[in-house]
């Protein structure tokens, strides 16, 4: 039964160009090497090493970093014990008016103590900045990385420059180590991603970036299988790029370094509106909607990757839009606003005059990238 499961999902008809098949991938030429479906496999255990890379990271590194930029964790006040209130909580952390009445007939308190009893218990769940900073720590190091190690493949690879070598004599292609490395280190950093994101701050965006995680992770792992590498490295390239500047705003926006913090954004929004609404619709998505088709032609799975690679270039809108709106004001204001994707209980009135009364620095909270691209941080993460 699996076999003949395997044997449908892995269908040469669908996969890969006409009278190709997978078998013609298995013998490549001497001392070269075509991609394994099965490789990417070895992603999933490495995903947990990532994991525990990023807590290793977080506690012995980054946390130090916070305290030498006195970024402390804070003790946040704490609500006054009551099962009731408790219950619902847990089920419902902010409730509407019908609950609010209800709850003051039951424990004859005033409605405005019972909406700050709930204030005060969702602050207590919300992370403190030094929590955020090591979180966008380890993502900036990682995009940081990863990019440098990318960009320094790429730089000497002919299809960076010309995108139609991309789909010569697809899908013979050889797989070089480099491609191999920036895959699966990719690859393990987004499943770590689409677990973690379970654990990390939640935000509003979270079914976005939800869709956002699957869509990449379906990308690298079929385009790695039928050896799109090309193409594909092109996109993770062009991804990392912006999500570097992000996450270092965000970190000078913790260790309140407001000026930093602004320019930093603004080159941010620079760098996604240049990479991902130019280089990545005009130029890659391009290469694989259009000559992809003139050099090879189409496939069942052509569609499908040239379908995500859509998906993924609407969301880059929409971020676009959230990102433009908090660089505007940096620009015109002299200062980042508050992040129109922040914190999930950041938006209750009073929450929302209270941090009104704070530093711009204090009050954004700008995925993800990832990776990418959270503003999850990430206006958007990745």
């Amino acid at each position: 039964m699996t076999s003949s499961f395997s044997a449908w999902f892995w269908s040469d008809r669908f996969w890969l160009p006409e009278n190709v098949t997978w078998a013609d991938l298995e013998h490549p030429p001497p001392g070269e090497e075509y991609p394994r479906a099965g490789d990417v496999l070895y992603a999933l255990p490495l995903s947990a090493g990532v994991f525990l890379l990023r807590l290793l990271f977080e506690r012995l590194v980054a946390k130090p970093c916070a305290h030498i930029l006195q970024i402390q964790a804070g003790e946040p006040r704490q609500a006054l014990p009551n099962a009731a209130l408790e219950r619902l909580y847990l089920s419902k952390t902010n409730p509407d008016t019908r609950q609010l009445e209800g709850l003051s007939k039951q424990l004859d308190w005033d409605v405005r103590k019972i909406q700050r009893w709930f204030r005060i218990r969702r602050s207590q769940d919300r992370p403190s900045t030094q929590t955020k900073f090591c979180e966008s720590m380890w993502r900036f190091t990682f995009y940081l990385g990863i990019f440098i190690y990318s960009i320094r493949h790429l730089w000497v690879s002919p299809w960076m420059w010309n995108t139609r070598i991309c789909w010569h004599k697809f899908p013979f292609q050889a797989l070089s180590p480099g491609q191999y490395t920036h895959y699966i280190a990719e690859l393990a950093f987004y499943w770590s991603l689409m677990f973690s994101q379970f654990t990390d701050i939640k935000r509003k965006d979270f079914m976005i970036m939800l869709v956002h995680h699957m869509a990449t992770i379906i990308l690298i792992t079929f385009s790695y299988a039928n050896n799109m590498l090309r193409a594909g490295t092109l996109v993770m390239c062009v991804h990392d790029a912006s999500d570097v500047f992000l996450e270092a705003a965000k970190l000078a926006n913790y260790a309140k370094y407001q000026r930093l913090c602004d320019g930093l954004f603004v080159i941010f929004s620079i760098v996604f509106f240049i990479t991902r609404l130019v280089i990545y619709p005009f130029w890659i998505v391009n290469s694989v909607l259009f000559e992809s088709w003139e050099i090879g032609g189409p496939y069942q799975a052509w569609w499908l990757f040239n379908g995500l690679l859509l998906v993924l270039q609407a969301l880059h809108i929409i971020w676009f839009y959230l990102i433009a709106r908090i660089a505007i004001k940096a620009i015109f204001k002299g200062k980042v606003s508050k992040d129109d994707r922040s914190d999930v209980d950041s938006s209750s009135e009073e929450e929302m005059n209270s941090s009104c009364s704070k530093s711009p620095a204090e009050t954004l909270n700008t995925k993800d990238s990832s990776h990418t691209g959270n503003l999850n941080g990430e206006a958007y993460d990745h």
